[in-house]
């Protein structure tokens, strides 16, 4: 059964591509998402990333390069055949987030879910989700997540309160992936770490 970004009339493939092509040839830096991960492994410690919901590999791609062992998993099957196409050297998997069979087991030491892909599960199905991830982390990893905030969507506190169900606590949240202060904007980039505070 076709999941919320699956039903969604976006681009994809080699049309979402196109968008970050022509923001990299614009001058604009396309890599804020690899820049904080690679910071906040290097702040907690750990070399393994799980990007999940990782669409064309745009994220993954840039993490591999800087040594970073990543895995990627998507449930879209034309994004993750861009990913595979540009990457054929990382692992990339086909699956459904909220499916505890089909995501690579870990343990991860960073889970990073960008691109909005907490707002494309499935409604309902976000605690799933976030319950399956967090037991991919090894100890005191840490859960990326960076979406949309608007009325009628997931909100910050939700997302906390299925974060604490998962046994997920906050450590800091910005308004965009270079760390700017967030004071209850339209986007909000979450970090999580598994049983640990601060």
């Amino acid at each position: 059964m076709a999941n919320k970004w699956q039903r969604a009339d976006v681009p994809r493939g080699d049309d979402y591509d196109a968008r970050w092509r022509a923001l990299a040839d614009a001058g604009d830096n396309i890599h804020g998402e690899a820049d904080l991960v690679e910071a906040l492994l290097g702040h907690y410690g750990g070399t393994t990333v799980l990007d999940a919901g990782c669409g064309t590999g745009r994220v993954a791609i840039e993490l591999a390069k800087r040594g970073v062992a990543v895995t990627g998993v998507d449930a879209d099957a034309e994004m993750l055949t861009a990913a595979r196409t540009k990457a054929p050297e990382i692992s990339w998997w086909e699956a459904d987030l909220s499916d505890p069979q089909g995501v690579p087991n870990g343990p991860f030491d960073l889970i990073l879910l960008a691109g909005n892909v907490m707002i494309f599960v499935e409604p309902g199905t976000e605690h799933l989700v976030l319950t399956h991830l967090a037991s991919r982390l090894g100890p005191g990893g840490v859960l990326v997540a960076g979406f949309s905030v608007h009325p009628g969507q997931l909100t910050c506190t939700d997302y906390d309160r299925i974060a604490a169900a998962a046994g997920l606590l906050p450590v800091a949240r910005w308004a965009t992936w270079d760390r700017q202060p967030f004071a209850g904007g339209d986007y909000a980039v979450s970090v999580h770490r598994q049983g640990v505070g601060g």
